[in-house]
């Protein structure tokens, strides 16, 4: 024995009246969906390993933000640091960095500002993923801003003796 199998209108499994779908197209609202993500995000990580992307998290932790910005700080303390290390006799241990002071030092100041915003920001991205298959970035991360709390104490410490010995 076989059945027959009947096709039914979608009109004939669902009253017009109990239609669950709004009818408005809600694409067509961006600001809106831009503004209402950003305040109510749905993404905080990846639901599935595979998905582990930059576009696989909508938000970050607040702890990355306050990383970023002291790391970014730290960077422009330690540029006035070397700066004002250099107009009492010093030298830039850097060589990339040292062919950038030809003038007056704003450009260095503005390179290296700018480098470090772009390696804080991609590194912020990538704070949920693992480097070279192991390391996850976050600790990369926390690494830079140890680094530059270091290197801005020792400039410190250097300026110190310097306008003391002046």
């Amino acid at each position: 024995m076989s059945r027959a199998v009947t096709a039914q209108s979608p009109e004939a499994s669902s009253p017009p009246d109990l239609e669950r779908r709004d009818r408005t197209e809600r694409r067509k609202h961006t600001l809106r969906s831009l503004v209402v993500g950003s305040l109510h995000p749905r993404r905080r990580g990846p639901r599935r390993i595979a998905d582990a992307s930059l576009a696989s998290t909508d938000l970050h932790d607040a702890r990355w933000l306050a990383v970023a910005l002291l790391i970014l700080i730290l960077s422009i303390a330690d540029a006035l640091l070397t700066l004002t290390l250099l107009n009492h006799g010093a030298l830039e241990a850097n060589p990339f960095m040292g062919a950038l002071l030809q003038g007056d030092g704003h450009g260095f100041a503005a390179i290296k500002i700018a480098l470090t915003g772009i390696g804080v920001v991609l590194l912020t991205l990538l704070v949920r993923v693992r480097a070279f298959g192991r390391l996850p970035v976050s600790v990369l991360l926390y690494g830079v801003l140890a680094a530059y709390a270091v290197l801005v104490g020792y400039e410190i410490w250097l300026l110190k003796d310097v306008v003391a010995i002046s």
